[in-house]
């Protein structure tokens, strides 16, 4: 809870000058926050103040705030006598990189950062002048939930922040900062938005707490435990990115902001790179071994063929079989969805088919065009998989892609087995241009299960059955699964020489740049679930 409220202004008196100084005095006790104590609180937890968070995301002296002066107007329990300034949220926009973000901070130092009536519209307020602005939205948060003494209208506040949340989703990139505790109602507002960011040992998320879920199923788990960032990083995939303190996470926020469009109307902001754009990759032909069977990692090649080497890789530690990332190809921005070999041999499972769908969408929102990177043996096989409905998973990706107006590439590099070569942007579901590796191999399954499918009578027939079956598998392999087969039936737009990916893909993207394509009229789409 906070100290004593500041004194209400009550003079009516007074010249000009007279009331610019009374102001003055009274921003300045606004920006000091309740107390010396409080602050001093927040900083013992490792954890800075809504205005020093507000100060790293912005730009210096750019933040340009709204109703400082709002307080709640509640009775009762004690709250008529504790009225401070901001009621407990401190609100506006700024600029980050120069270009306009709205942001809005908790400040955990005035009633916990919990939300009220006045706490809430002044959130709404924001929220509204965002989508209307169209600029990015960053909630800064770090809040006990709903304020407990203003019932059922602080319950009635989160709906209205939900709302907004919907209406906001594709059209300006809404992104939450996990600083502190968020459990409860409250949790679903950073569901709602494309990015969450968590700081581990500081932010917390859950819906019922840890001594709710030991009261109702014995389990004993800690808060960190139960919805710490490493949790909702690695398990949930809740999490986008985690950080191990606040400034270096706020810090990629701002990065992230660079990457995104200020709305969806908008095309990403395009730099002027120096890395040039024939530039070959020798080492890719190195990199990914011809023999399938043969694990590597992705993250190597895509820095092969990003400018600089750098990209923002979303949801690192959760679903790892499939990576999903934001880089720059001759200075433009471009999402990238790649299998990962050295996880599940890059198959795609139900968290993978998740993963990827959400990426696909937010890129399709945001006008960010699409490289897909193929090395996928197939679905993950499973009674656990099917049971837990990979159908309704892996159609969510397909969904998402056959829905996407952006350009859309696809590289293949090794295998692409079966449905999950159709799901992964194939030519046959509306990619604009499909290249591949020499090392390719584009089929229903591998050699070994078609031939066993095929030639199970000539195999289990023969004299030497082992011998038998390696001739099968080396006839299907020579019939169905050379390099050139696709190419030759127009699935595949061109096979390429590895090191010549890059300047092979940023010529695609370009001449795509100016792509525009419409879906049919309809209030929208019925995914699937």
């Amino acid at each position: 809870m906070t100290d004593a409220s500041p004194p209400t202004v009550t003079s009516t008196a007074g010249t000009a000058r007279q009331r610019v100084a009374e102001l003055k005095a009274l921003r300045d006790q606004v920006l000091r926050g309740p107390s010396e104590k409080a602050t001093e609180a927040q900083h013992a937890k490792g954890k800075l103040t809504a205005r020093e968070r507000i100060e790293l995301l912005l730009d210096a002296g750019s933040f340009r705030e709204v109703e400082p002066f709002r307080r709640h107007r509640a009775t009762g329990f004690g709250l008529e006598g504790k009225k401070p300034y901001t009621d407990g949220v401190i609100a506006g926009w700024g600029t980050v990189y120069g270009r306009t973000v709205f942001t809005y901070a908790h400040d955990f130092r005035i009633f916990g950062g919990a939300l009220g009536e006045a706490h809430a519209q002044k959130i709404h307020k924001v929220m509204d002048m965002a989508i209307t602005a169209g600029a990015p939205l960053v909630s800064l948060n770090d809040g006990a939930g709903a304020r407990i003494q203003e019932g059922v209208t602080a319950l009635a506040g989160y709906g209205g922040i939900f709302q907004r949340n919907s209406r906001a989703s594709g059209v300006i990139p809404q992104i939450s900062v996990m600083l502190g505790p968020c459990a409860g109602g409250a949790a679903y507002s950073p569901a709602l938005t494309d990015f969450v960011f968590m700081v581990r040992d500081t932010s917390q998320m859950f819906i019922t707490g840890p001594d709710v879920v030991q009261a109702v199923t014995g389990e004993k788990i800690s808060q960190n435990e139960l919805g710490g960032a490493d949790a909702h990083s690695a398990v949930s995939g809740v999490s986008h990115f985690v950080h191990d303190d606040e400034q270096s996470c706020i810090e990629e926020v701002r990065f992230l902001l660079s990457m995104l469009p200020a709305n969806n109307r908008e095309l990403p902001p395009a730099d002027i790179s120096d890395d040039p754009v024939d530039r070959r990759g020798e080492s890719l032909l190195d990199l990914v071994p011809s023999d399938g069977n043969r694990p590597y990692n992705m993250r190597e090649v895509i820095r092969e063929i990003v400018d600089h080497g750098e990209f923002l890789e979303v949801h690192e530690r959760w679903a790892t079989n499939v990576v999903v990332a934001l880089a720059r190809i001759e200075g433009h921005v471009v999402g990238l969805i790649a299998n990962q070999p050295q996880s599940l041999a890059g198959v795609l499972d139900i968290n993978a088919s998740d993963k990827a769908a959400r990426f696909v969408q937010m890129c399709d929102a945001f006008n960010i065009p699409l490289v897909t990177m193929l090395d996928v043996p197939g679905f993950l096989p499973g009674v656990g998989q099917e049971h837990d409905g990979i159908i309704r998973h892996g159609a969510k990706l397909l969904y998402a892609y056959c829905n996407a107006t952006v350009p859309r590439v696809q590289l293949i590099l090794r295998k692409a087995y079966g449905g999950a070569y159709i799901v992964m942007d194939s030519r046959s579901i509306g990619a604009d241009l499909s290249f591949a590796w020499p090392t390719n191999e584009i089929a229903v399954m591998g050699a070994e299960g078609a031939a066993n499918v095929i030639f199970r009578r000539d195999i289990n027939g023969a004299d030497d059955p082992d011998a038998m079956r390696a001739q099968k598998i080396k006839e299907y392999r020579t019939e169905l699964m050379h390099p050139y087969y696709a190419a030759e039936r127009g699935l595949v737009d061109n096979v390429i020489d590895p090191a010549d990916t890059r300047p092979v893909l940023a010529a695609a993207l370009a001449m795509l740049r100016s792509k525009h394509a419409d879906l049919p009229s309809r209030k929208h789409g019925n995914p699937p679930t």
